[in-house]
């Protein structure tokens, strides 16, 4: 199966990753493309502290399960965002763990939230620069969210930032709203707005396979007793509106906040990639050890901010934790990631891709 796949390996990955090195890093478009139709949910993690990037790996080299690895813009931009990482360092990062454990299945590697907020030259000039980079870098698929815009121009921003991902071959995902916090939970997207706004991107020779919605999930978890709120009806008519312009299907933010019961029941209703961070930061917070947490806390508190923000002030720190709490780190991160694997139905999912792309040669 791997090496059928290896067969898939864009070539500019290729020539980073060498002839020899079974590490199996594919287009986002190849992914989703030939996972159309499946009912499964690829786990997407944003890996803000390396540490379970191992645990990640090996639950899915035993669940035989495709994965993507993602920062967003704030994450992981040109000057290493909140978590200290920037595209090169975040691909180095991956690429050496895969080597070094051994890790044989297909994944992606996603720039999530390349988030344009108005039309000025500025804002896309920085945008153009960051993918430009991480293209470099060897990110393999896309998020082009210039959702906080108008219809019209988010439209027209896509247009002008996709054409480096499409000459690439490589995976895209558009926005049209994303999870909220409950303070903040934005408007449901609407049909007609999916519909209009697939319609003119297509026409304009933009082709996703994914699209981010809002379908009044929420990114923080729910309260004991909360009602939570999925409009999964809703969902499945975005879905079909989708699948008509040639998508594969939709993405799920905030699933960490979504009770586990629940999540596999979204690939019933077009959810192909599922969008997961906090869990994965509050995992490698756990196996940290409780001095290096103290002191990370005590400098959100004193700066006012969310803990989130100390990952880059700490990172010499983080990296340099004993192994007893890297391992502590890993066995939890492989068991959540098992849980999520399983819940998305996506144990298998591997093998799935390789017989469709052999399908496909």
């Amino acid at each position: 199966m791997n090496s059928n796949l290896l067969e898939h390996v864009p070539q500019h990955i290729r020539s980073k990753l060498g002839n020899n090195s079974r590490v199996c890093l594919l287009s986002g478009r190849d992914v989703f493309n030939a996972l159309k139709g499946e009912n499964l949910i690829v786990m997407a993690c944003n890996t803000r502290i390396s540490h379970v990037i191992p645990g990640i790996m090996k639950a899915a080299e035993e669940m035989d399960a495709v994965i993507a690895f993602e920062l967003t813009r704030s994450e992981g931009g040109l000057d290493g965002g909140y978590t200290g990482q920037t595209p090169e360092s975040f691909f180095n990062t991956i690429i050496a763990s895969a080597e070094k454990n051994a890790f044989t299945k297909p994944f992606i590697i996603h720039a999530d939230h390349i988030t344009i907020r108005d039309t000025g030259r500025e804002e896309l000039a920085e945008a153009q620069q960051l993918i430009a980079a991480q293209i470099e870098a060897g990110y393999t698929s896309f998020t082009i969210d210039a959702s906080f815009n108008p219809l019209p121009d988010n439209i027209d921003i896509v247009s002008r930032l996709a054409e480096p991902v499409e000459a690439m071959g490589y995976g895209l995902e558009l926005e049209l709203g994303e999870a909220g916090h409950a303070a903040d939970r934005p408007t449901l997207t609407s049909i007609a707005e999916v519909r209009s706004f697939l319609s003119e991107v297509t026409a304009r020779e933009v082709f996703p396979q994914l699209l981010a919605i809002n379908n009044v999930s929420r990114r923080a978890r729910y309260m004991d007793g909360e009602v939570v709120h999925i409009d999964f009806e809703r969902t499945g008519q975005i879905h079909k509106v989708a699948l008509s312009h040639g998508l594969a299907g939709l993405v799920q933010h905030g699933i960490a906040g979504t009770p586990i019961n629940l999540v596999g029941k979204l690939a019933d209703y077009g959810i192909m990639k599922g969008n997961i961070g906090t869990l994965w930061q509050n995992v490698a917070h756990a196996g940290l050890p409780l001095d290096l947490m103290d002191d990370m806390r005590r400098w959100a508190r004193e700066n006012g901010t969310d803990i989130k923000y100390a990952t880059q002030a700490f990172k010499a720190e983080i990296d340099s934790i004993p192994a007893q709490n890297l391992s502590q780190i890993h066995e939890m991160a492989t068991r959540e990631a098992r849980e999520f694997i399983a819940a998305f139905h996506a144990k298998g999912s591997a093998t799935k891709l390789a017989q469709s792309l052999g399908r496909v040669r």
